[in-house]
């Protein structure tokens, strides 16, 4: 099955919730590039310091949602927090929602998702201390491993992964959904 997915993400990405859902993808045969705002390499956190940098495969200003299949965003702290002031990043993520294409985020990273506007009236999960945050940018936040809502996967935590690059693989095999939505 020939399908490309971006994994967006930036300096600060909590690095298992990157490399495992990667190595998930790519064991299915799907091609996946990170793609950040930022050129060269990205530095990982491993939950409570720096670890490895990562290849950066493509800008986002040099691609664009209709060369992918999917998105999957990485949680980490400072990384949603990063990519949710860049203006390029958030009309990206617009783009996956507008094509009703699958859409994958695990923990921090749906501070992404509120600020691209893109939350709004949907079922999803976080990590804990950001429900109130999804709550207030409208959506119905439940304390589940894996939460499926139209092609949209959203997770907790890196305790999670294994149930999100199960449901992720599926959303992406299954394709488009023609109820995801904004």
């Amino acid at each position: 099955m020939n399908k490309k997915i971006a994994i967006l993400a930036t300096d600060g990405f909590e690095e298992v919730e990157l490399t495992s859902p990667k190595e998930a993808m790519e064991d299915e045969g799907f091609e996946v590039h990170i793609v950040s705002p930022k050129k060269g390499k990205i530095k990982a956190w491993n939950e409570t310091d720096w670890s490895k940098e990562y290849n950066v495969d493509k800008t986002v200003s040099e691609v664009s949602a209709s060369d992918y299949n999917a998105l999957m965003l990485p949680g980490g702290v400072m990384n949603p927090d990063n990519l949710r002031t860049n203006e390029e990043a958030l009309q990206f993520v617009r783009d996956f929602f507008k094509q009703k294409k699958p859409v994958a985020a695990i923990c921090h990273a749906p501070w992404t998702l509120i600020s691209a506007g893109v939350v709004e009236g949907r079922t999803m999960t976080s990590y804990n201390s950001m429900k109130d945050d999804v709550i207030n940018a409208g959506a119905n936040w439940v304390d589940e491993e894996v939460v499926v809502d139209e092609g949209f996967v959203t997770s907790r935590n890196p305790d999670d992964l294994p149930a999100f690059n199960s449901k992720l693989i599926e959303e992406i095999k299954e394709g488009k959904h023609e109820d995801q939505h904004a």
